[in-house]
């Protein structure tokens, strides 16, 4: 484990369509392997993690959001890497997504979302999400 070394802040942006959640596949090579995600990336120095979140959707899905609210703020060690995932909701966003780093796209209804494989550190936000997506469903939105 890599627990001595200062963890990577990550951003993750939960997109809620229609009663589905977009998730975005890593590419078989990379080190955690052929998971489903939360679409985000790194914070880069001197940026905050709402700011990093709409860069990184932007540059890898051509959408523009609007960041809200910090769902989960998540410390995982992995064997290559210390990450804080830090977990934003996207209430609202514009343009049709489209993998534009060649990685797949899927919109997933919540109950599908354990028919997928997804890395370790986003076990506890997989456990909320049902919950979560009754709330926004009720409200109208994500």
């Amino acid at each position: 484990m890599v627990s001595d070394q200062s963890p990577v802040n990550v951003v993750a942006g939960v997109l809620w369509r229609a009663g589905r959640l977009l998730v975005t596949r890593r590419a078989d090579d990379d080190p955690l392997g052929p998971v489903w995600e939360f679409p985000g990336g790194k914070v880069e120095p001197g940026e905050t993690p709402a700011r990093a979140l709409a860069r990184e959707l932007r540059e890898e899905l051509g959408v523009d959001v609007e960041v809200g609210e910090e769902l989960e703020r998540i410390r995982h060690d992995y064997d290559h890497v210390s990450i804080t995932l830090i977990v934003l909701r996207c209430p609202r966003f514009a343009g049709e997504p489209e993998g534009r780093e060649g990685q797949a796209l899927a919109w997933l209804r919540p109950d599908e979302l354990a028919d997928y494989r997804f890395p370790a550190a986003d076990a506890q936000l997989l456990a909320r999400l049902p919950a979560l997506a009754v709330r926004w469903a009720a409200e109208g939105g994500v």
